[in-house]
């Protein structure tokens, strides 16, 4: 219930004054000591005697019955003009009606946001069954810091000047990749997102997942244009790969590295207060162990994403370091 931040009364109140007139207390000494006045004192006295207790609960100041009543036609032209997309004000400047009562029709039809005549799409969620059947490659571009960034601090004085000045330091491009099937991650941070560092990356990753004894077929990226050079192109040819782009406006297809993304922000690159770009890098491998090796992952029910490569405790010795 959610009471006013002004009300004298509650119902507990409003019994407690109902139990102390019938004790045989004067109402006007009985509303002195609540608060109010004699009136509201009567007026819970009659709804007690009338509904009992039920009748110092609070009700709704809706009337039972309204005036004149928006009628059935209207409304039903206001509906059909809607799921025609018309938005409110000109339904009412159609029917010649107010807006205001326009958008009380459609709040009481749930029809007052657009989207609600288009049901979102249902999420289809999809996964590899064998690790290395697909790999998922992203790319995030970081700002450059030599000192405790805004968002540790909240202090942004400066930061425009400085790169108006030509003093701004430049980004750095972390590019990831994750597999599909079991989450093992792996990152490195480039000079830039440009074919030639897309290309070494794509190298070392696929070298990476082989030395945990995974053989990677397929991979999947946005349409960026390092993605789409004649350079990946052929390098996704001489490893073997099959390259999958996602469609364009479609961010979710891709939507592991986007996810592994957040959380590798969140957890590494603003979990500490950095005082340069190099302590932030230098802290990648170490965060990056931990989330292949220790870090209990949500849709793998709690289960680390190195368990899923089905590594031997020979293994499991000889590549944990």
């Amino acid at each position: 219930m959610n009471i006013h931040k002004n009300a004298r009364l509650t119902p507990s109140g409003r019994e407690r004054i109902v139990r102390q007139v019938e004790s045989g207390q004067a109402p006007k000494a009985v509303a002195e000591a609540a608060g109010v006045c004699p009136r509201t004192v009567r007026k819970w006295m009659d709804r007690y005697r009338r509904e009992g207790l039920a009748g110092l609960q609070d009700r709704s100041s809706r009337p039972r019955r309204l005036h004149r009543p928006t009628a059935a036609a209207i409304v039903e032209q206001v509906e059909r003009l809607r799921r025609q997309r018309y938005p409110g004000k000109q339904i009412a400047a159609e029917l010649a009606i107010s807006p205001a009562t326009v958008s009380r029709i459609l709040r009481r039809l749930g029809l007052n946001k657009l989207s609600a005549l288009e049901p979102a799409e249902p999420v289809r969620r999809y996964e590899r069954e064998h690790p290395g059947e697909l790999i998922h490659i992203d790319i995030k571009k970081l700002g450059r810091i030599d000192g405790v960034g805004h968002r540790i601090t909240g202090d942004r004085r400066g930061q425009s000047n400085r790169r108006a000045r030509g003093e701004g330091l430049g980004w750095e491009f972390v590019h990831v990749c994750i597999d599909d099937a079991s989450r093992v991650a792996f990152v490195q941070v480039m000079p830039d997102e440009k074919q030639q560092s897309a290309t070494a990356f794509l190298k070392a990753a696929v070298a990476y997942y082989e030395g945990l004894g995974v053989k990677v077929a397929r991979v999947m990226t946005d349409n960026g244009s390092c993605y789409k050079s004649f350079a990946f192109r052929d390098t996704c040819g001489e490893l073997g790969l099959r390259h999958i782009r996602t469609r364009s406006y479609r961010p979710q297809t891709n939507g592991k590295a986007e996810r592994f993304i957040q959380t590798a922000l969140r957890e590494w690159a603003y979990a500490k207060a950095y005082t340069h770009s190099d302590g932030r890098t230098a802290e990648l491998p170490i965060w990056l162990h931990r989330y292949n090796w220790h870090r209990p992952h949500g849709s793998l029910k709690a289960r680390t994403p190195i368990s899923r490569l089905g590594l031997t405790e020979d293994n499991l010795l000889r590549l944990h370091s």
